[in-house]
């Protein structure tokens, strides 16, 4: 029989962060993930990359995760927002972000995906009080007394609280019967990464288009994004109509980069692709409640958003960040008390997050001329009002 105090569900970047951060802490936690973790990190350069928010770089430091990246994670120093068509120059009316503005080292920080996941796989071994069980299926007891975790491998488990942090289809936030609303945005994103003639100089741009926002995230130089390596590299994120995004999937490599280079524009010289393409088809999600009878939700278990604004990964790091400030030090992490104060605290910011990310891609995804005007009109004075560019960035910060 294994006695700990937190039992954690799913590895990933959330769940595997969160269980770091605890037993850091001296909190004792057993890690639970279907999947067996060494072909979830794929050595070859993929073109995925996650963009950590500043508020979340303390979870990972914390975590003893940031100092484990074997890639050093690339600065977001400016945002540029802009309005356009596809194949045309972007309009003269944008929005333009500086660090310098909040006083701040960064806006955020790009991470290859694989760095993270090479970092969690090394750090669960290195903490005395983690017990990792992976690949492992698990069924799950909940009494107002406490949780039975019973692995397949026939390890016993008495926990104090269960966190779900298994994603959007989590089992146990199904078999608790928690309700969830879905909105489908008939999207699909295209993920991939580029190099490019010129440097990016850590700027990143969300540049609005009629089918979807296309984003293009600076990355650091990668030594095998291609045979010969590249030193100017930006994670793309485009999203596209579900009817479109097939068949942009399908092109080869030069037609590719060339759809890449009508909607990125040329500030960036010539482009080449790199690495795979990935396509997700797009929807929100929201759970009615993040808690149950001993067990909480985090990360895509409780919440989904569209990624307008890169702060689907974020939000759930800021679950994480809660759970572990209302954990530690607690003498039972799963009291009702402590469970209603999870809630409360992050029910709010994350609806929040979706009504505005759902929001932004109902304004910006249409190119009726009415509506584009006036678009262009408030993107215009935002971009002169400093206190309220101010206010956005520290939202988009963590802050």
């Amino acid at each position: 029989m294994l006695s700990v105090q937190v039992c954690i569900m799913g590895a990933g970047p959330v769940g595997g962060a969160l269980a770091c951060r605890l037993a850091a802490a001296g909190v004792s936690v057993a890690l639970i993930d279907r999947a067996p973790l060494p072909p979830m990190e794929n050595p070859a350069f993929d073109g995925r990359a996650y963009a950590i928010a500043a508020g979340s770089r303390a979870l990972l430091e914390e975590a003893g995760l940031w100092d484990a990246l074997e890639t050093p994670p690339q600065p977001i120093l400016d945002i540029r927002v802009s309005d356009g068509l596809v194949g045309r120059r972007a309009s003269r009316l944008h929005l333009h972000f500086d660090h310098r503005d909040v006083e701040a080292e960064a806006f955020g920080w790009m991470i290859e995906a694989r760095a993270l996941r090479k970092a969690l796989n090394r750090r669960f071994p290195a903490l005395a009080g983690l017990r990792l069980f992976a690949p492992a299926v698990a069924a799950v007891r909940r009494t107002p007394e406490g949780v039975r975790v019973s692995v397949d491998d026939g390890t016993e488990i008495d926990a104090r609280l269960v966190i779900a942090a298994e994603g959007r289809a989590s089992p146990l936030r199904e078999a608790a019967g928690i309700p969830v609303t879905r909105i489908p945005y008939g999207q699909t994103a295209i993920v991939c990464a580029i190099a490019h003639e010129h440097p990016h100089n850590g700027v990143a741009l969300e540049h609005f288009l009629p089918a979807g926002p296309f984003a293009a995230l600076p990355m650091p130089p990668s030594s095998d994004a291609e045979p010969e390596g590249a030193a100017n590299v930006s994670a793309i994120v485009w999203t596209e109509t579900r009817a479109v995004a097939p068949v942009i999937l399908a092109l080869d490599d030069a037609r590719f980069a060339r759809e890449v280079a009508r909607r990125l524009g040329p500030h960036l010289g010539a482009v080449r692709a790199v690495g795979r393409r990935w396509s997700y088809d797009l929807s929100a999600m929201i759970a009615h409640r993040y808690t149950d009878t001993r067990m909480a939700l985090a990360g895509d278990a409780a919440h989904g958003i569209h990624p307008i604004a890169g702060q689907g990964l974020n939000l759930g790091f800021r679950d994480a960040i809660a759970l572990a400030e209302l954990i530690v030090g607690a003498d039972d992490p799963g009291d009702e008390s402590l469970l209603r104060r999870y809630q409360s605290l992050r029910a709010a910011d994350n609806l929040l997050m979706y009504a505005a990310t759902d929001s932004l891609d109902r304004l910006f995804s249409t190119a009726l001329p009415p509506v584009r005007a006036a678009r262009l009109v408030g993107i215009a004075a935002v971009d002169r009002l400093l206190p309220l560019k101010r206010a956005f960035m520290r939202k988009a910060m963590g802050a």
